[in-house]
């Protein structure tokens, strides 16, 4: 095995469980598939499946990426596995994602939010060939791992991204901010202005402090409802 640089630790605040660096004792049972989310090659952007073959000795490892390409970098990598005939040592790759619910134009929009930036998961057999093909991928800059050697994920870690990749978020996220000065769009308070006394992005509502009769009344809202000033 060639020795990997040194790689940066892996940090990330959301999910709370965060990919841990250090080597985990080795558990008899298969590594779990993350392949609930559909199948074939290219059924997901950032979830490619090159091959559905189960293997003991495959294991998910965690490489780092270009900030803002990781799809693109895993389609390259992809291109780049079955040119060189590693098929049936590489079998997944995924950008792990969560869709979320966001405000636009007054809108909801889903989208999907990658819930590593930067990072890349690679189901493979680790080996010479396999660790030189995918470490020397354009947007890829090293492995993630403890001390030289790279690491793989317990099972207990694969089970955690699987359960929070296959859960709907349920939080909209929105630029707005307690205090903040906003304009009712619609309702009975359409055209008045407002302050932002409190956000609920779980439940999508906001209350808003306006002022009616000379008193400051505050007034929930759907976020749908409001705009900046």
């Amino acid at each position: 095995m060639k020795k990997v640089p040194k790689s940066e630790q892996l940090s990330q605040k959301e999910p709370e469980t965060a990919i841990v660096q250090e080597k985990q004792e080795e558990k008899p049972e298969h590594t779990p598939v993350l392949t609930e989310r559909g199948t074939g090659k290219k059924k997901i952007p950032g979830h490619i499946i090159i091959n559905q073959d189960e293997d003991k000795n495959a294991k998910w490892y965690v490489v780092h990426t270009t900030s803002g390409h990781e799809v693109r970098v895993a389609e390259t990598l992809r291109q780049r596995i079955e040119t060189m005939g590693y098929e049936k040592r590489v079998f997944e790759l995924l950008v792990p994602t969560q869709d979320r619910v966001v405000i636009r134009s007054g809108k909801k929009a889903t989208i999907k939010e990658k819930i590593f930036p930067g990072y890349l998961l690679v189901k493979m057999i680790m080996d010479d060939p396999t660790w030189l093909a995918i470490r020397t991928t354009p947007g890829i800059t090293g492995f993630v791992g403890a001390g030289r050697t790279p690491t793989p994920l317990s099972s207990d870690e694969v089970g955690n991204i699987q359960k929070f990749v296959s859960t709907p978020a349920k939080r909209f996220k929105t630029k707005f901010s307690k205090s903040e000065a906003v304009k009712i769009t619609d309702g009975p308070f359409a055209d008045f202005l407002g302050t932002i006394d409190e956000i609920d992005e779980e439940k999508g509502k906001v209350k808003v402090l306006v002022s009616i009769f000379g008193r400051e009344t505050p007034v929930e809202l759907d976020l749908l409802q409001i705009t900046k000033v």
